[in-house]
């Protein structure tokens, strides 16, 4: 039976590379696939992982009914056996309605990747509709890792190297990028609680002391 099937983790678990694999795996058997994105880190129109792959995808923009590209494009001779939708959080709660009905009304596997809540431990509306309506959830089983270590469970955003909790909801942007530049990073829900990065962390262990030393 087809099934919408989302997976779903932090940011750096491997999302994208698992979506480029069951397509490069499906289409290493002659079959022919859709892949939707949205606000890829590579651009429009890709969809891209952080080990360097990338390939070419359609834009889910906002407003776009992917149910009717995808009936448009079968209807105009186009074979269509699988849809993958990578960065579904960004889909708008119609448009996840609409994979759903792809599944159920066109008969095809439906593999939704995207993370769950935003940088305030939010849910997005997208992922929450996907929460509401796949057959199945399926957790990332590539851990992504907090500075301190422990298994990380929060996405943070941070504003020249400093983590942030307002703002739009989203804001493209990517790990590691420069101190200056909007940019994202993974904690476990301890630091993320205590708004501390890795930079807020290494800051810390290099102030002085607050107390004087004495050697007496």
């Amino acid at each position: 039976m087809p099934e919408l099937v989302f997976f779903s983790g932090t940011m750096d678990c491997g999302k994208s590379t698992l979506a480029l694999q069951i397509g490069h795996n499906r289409s290493a058997r002659g079959l022919q696939g859709v892949i939707f994105t949205r606000d890829d880190r590579a651009g429009e129109g890709k969809l891209s992982s952080r080990l360097g792959l990338v390939t070419d995808a359609v834009e889910a923009e906002e407003g776009m009914d992917v149910y009717a590209h995808i009936v448009g494009r079968v209807s105009r001779g186009g074979r269509v056996d699988y849809v993958i939708v990578d960065e579904a959080q960004f889909l708008a709660p119609t448009q996840i309605d609409q994979l759903a009905r792809v599944v159920d009304e066109l008969g095809l596997d439906v593999f939704a990747f995207g993370i769950t809540t935003d940088f305030r431990t939010k849910l997005f509306p997208g992922s929450q509709r996907l929460m509401e309506l796949a057959d199945r959830i399926e957790a990332l089983q590539v851990e992504a890792l907090c500075w301190c270590g422990a298994r990380a469970t929060h996405n943070a955003r941070t504003v020249g190297g400093e983590m942030v909790v307002e703002g739009a909801q989203v804001v493209v942007g990517d790990v590691n990028r420069p101190a200056g530049e909007v940019g994202y990073e993974v904690l476990c829900r301890r630091h993320h609680r205590r708004r501390m990065t890795s930079g807020s962390a290494r800051a810390g262990a290099l102030s002085p002391d607050v107390l004087p030393v004495s050697s007496d």
